[in-house]
């Protein structure tokens, strides 16, 4: 393990293999493509606060491959639990590594501090998500710094954020608006998560740290639904030029996934997927659709082909629609599809500043200061998973 210290007394901790050689990836390996060779796109997921972290050891739990990943916070002793290869404790004088006390004004000025190793952190990513729990002080605060710096570095920008519960109250909640507007002027493409919906489909008995586990796994599944559709091989193949096209300047994303078996299971998956009771956002007016289809041996192209059309009808006529294929042998006899729909405000996009190009390693400040004040947004929010109804059924 190799830790630096960066300006303002902010560390860098570094997880190292045998050979004293920097570990990226969740298998602790540099990042390979799962055909072979080094990736064509370099993904990072950067995660800021308490949730963000916790989402990041959740795909590293789950072996999330061709990514790397960073955990970010001001707690130092959440991140000496942290299984994140690179990890970055901001905020030193600000918070002397205790924490941001639930303050996002306080989260702002420790992520400002250290802005020079969270660029140093992002620098070459070529996709930069950004995993957060809205509401807090960290995330909250934090998770627009983390943006500003990104889209600076000319990296495709996406933020996947929770929104609180109710029971955590409405000064969070307050919090959380706020956090949410400022981060979707900055990001390409926002993907909301509200946390409070979770509860309608979860076991009833379900205890407040295990709804919060919940909470932390969706923000994983809402990372994972993307870099698999870059990361992972299939027949017909998506890259990061497909994602770029379908989610720069785009504003709130829709995402979905759903899962079938039988003799309709390609478009009974695609109804699962579209039709959830949990959805706020109707897929009706979608400019940019990415589809990914995984089977086992046994998918056809017809049935791909029909699934395609329903969301082909369900979005804007005009809409660019992708769509790729995964064979994968334990999918024998059914059928996952992940939709990621962007472009539904066009507001949103119309009011984000232009993407700067400016020199990676730029030390002007790039943030103003945040007003975490009584204003409310509405936000749409986007799908939940399909394996958490099904969790939640057989309980």
């Amino acid at each position: 393990m190799a830790e630096s210290e960066g300006r303002g007394g902010s560390r860098i901790t570094r997880l190292t293999g045998p050979d004293d050689e920097p570990r990226t990836g969740a298998t602790g390996r540099e990042s390979r493509h799962p055909l072979g060779g080094d990736s064509l796109a370099e993904l990072k997921v950067v995660g800021i606060g308490g949730g963000g972290s916790n989402a990041v050891d959740r795909m590293i739990e789950e072996h999330v491959q061709g990514v790397d990943f960073i955990a970010v916070n001001t707690d130092a002793q959440a991140l000496v639990r942290s299984s994140a290869p690179t990890r970055i404790r901001v905020g030193d004088k600000a918070t002397r590594g205790l924490g941001s006390g639930g303050q996002p004004s306080l989260g702002q000025k420790a992520a400002e501090e250290s802005m020079d190793e969270i660029r140093e952190a992002v620098e070459g990513a070529d996709m930069v998500f950004i995993a957060a729990g809205m509401g807090g002080g960290t995330g909250t605060g934090g998770a627009p710094v983390v943006a500003d710096v990104a889209r600076e570095s000319g990296a495709l920008t996406v933020g996947v954020v929770t929104r609180p519960f109710d029971f955590e109250g409405s000064t969070r909640a307050r919090y959380a608006e706020e956090g949410i507007r400022q981060l979707q002027e900055r990001v390409d493409t926002l993907v909301m998560i509200p946390n409070q919906q979770l509860l309608a489909v979860a076991d009833p008995k379900m205890s407040v740290t295990e709804a919060f586990a919940l909470a932390d796994d969706v923000l994983r599944q809402g990372i994972q639904g993307v870099s698999d559709l870059i990361t992972q091989p299939g027949l017909i193949n998506l890259d990061f030029n497909d994602v770029r096209a379908v989610m720069t300047e785009s504003g709130t994303a829709l995402m979905a996934i759903g899962e079938a078996q039988g003799e309709d299971r390609a478009t009974e998956a695609i109804q699962q997927a579209l039709n959830s009771p949990l959805l706020d956002v109707s897929m009706d007016g979608a400019r940019g659709v990415l589809l990914n289809f995984t089977g086992g041996p046994d998918m056809t192209l017809h049935e791909v082909n029909e699934a395609a059309d329903i969301v082909s009808k369900a979005a804007e006529p005009n809409a660019n629609i992708i769509f790729g294929t995964v064979i994968d042998e334990a999918m024998e006899g059914r059928l996952q599809v992940t939709v990621i729909a962007t472009g539904f405000q066009t507001g949103a996009a119309e009011a984000r500043p232009t993407r700067r190009r400016t020199s990676r390693v730029s030390s002007s400040p790039v943030v103003r200061e945040l007003d975490f004040s009584s204003r409310s947004r509405e936000s749409s929010e986007v799908e939940i998973p399909a394996f958490l109804r099904r969790r939640s059924e057989g309980h």
